[in-house]
């Protein structure tokens, strides 16, 4: 067994992340003798691998898709936002073997939105959200906890903001998508949570004509960096926040709790990221 501390990244596929070149970053520039790697693995070996990983010197892990979801049955504890949002990307493995759970992912979002728009006042105004997925879920539950008086959902297929509404109750509202472009009247926080407008996928096409050059918008994409949607906010004359950041800070946690030290996120962290 290694004697250096070891973290990593779960995920299928996993070539695509950028965690493993953020957490090695942070290793070398705190001086930190650690490892941190991509694990590709199936949702078959889910189970077999995270038993494992303790008695190969793995003191956690951060997950990623498919398995959000699926690593909350193996999990020994589970934090209450991870039970709230239903999905962790975040393991520490005790001595002892058991596997404690956490999800980042709304901390990583908050954290972006505040370095991104200093005086972002959450409680200023309704919050826009496209999309309804894991990460619109644990948008939600850091807005409703920053004092955010109404989420309104839309959702290409509507059931599933439905069940965020049953889920988060009456402070959450759902419109169709068809009318989504009516949410964004009034709104102080705007967030797409789609995979629209990333690489490889289809363009966000929902008019932002009736959007607040007051509002903050932002899009949990990072690649590209500067979204369609984006700049249609910027045309508009919003603040906008990309969403490379949230990436970024939602590490910070994990990275603490593995390594002892608390990172920082700053130009010098999202430069090494991207280059």
């Amino acid at each position: 067994m290694t004697s250096i501390p070891r973290a990593g990244v779960i995920g299928n596929p996993i070539s695509h992340s950028l965690s493993p070149k953020l957490h090695s970053y942070w290793l070398k520039r705190y001086g930190i003798e650690g490892e941190y790697t991509a694990l590709q693995v199936s949702e078959d070996a889910l189970e077999s691998t995270l038993r494992d990983l303790p008695k190969q010197g793995f003191i956690g892990a951060n997950v990623t898709l498919p398995h959000k979801v699926s690593v909350m049955q193996f999990a020994d504890q589970i934090t209450d936002r991870a039970t709230l949002i239903g999905a962790a990307n975040t393991l520490i493995f005790k001595e002892d073997g058991r596997i404690f759970a956490d999800n980042t992912d709304g901390y990583g979002f908050m954290a972006n939105v505040r370095q991104g728009a200093p005086d972002w006042d959450p409680k200023a105004g309704p919050a826009a959200i496209f999309g309804a997925g894991g990460a619109a879920r644990a948008i939600i539950v850091a807005l409703a906890d920053a004092g955010v008086p109404e989420i309104i959902i839309a959702n290409r297929t509507r059931p599933k903001a439905e069940a965020l509404r049953a889920d988060f109750g009456a402070r959450v509202r759902v419109v169709d998508w068809v009318q989504a472009d009516q949410m964004l009247d009034g709104a102080n926080t705007v967030i797409n949570t789609t995979s629209l407008g990333m690489v490889g996928a289809q363009e966000f096409k929902v008019s932002l004509d009736a959007l607040s050059k007051d509002a903050v918008v932002t899009d949990i994409v990072y690649n590209p960096l500067r979204t369609p949607f984006l700049k249609a906010a910027e045309a508009k004359g919003a603040r906008t926040v990309d969403g490379l950041g949230m990436l970024l800070h939602q590490g910070v946690p994990g990275f603490e709790r593995w390594f002892g030290k608390r990172p920082e996120v700053d130009d010098a962290t999202r430069a090494a990221v991207l280059a």
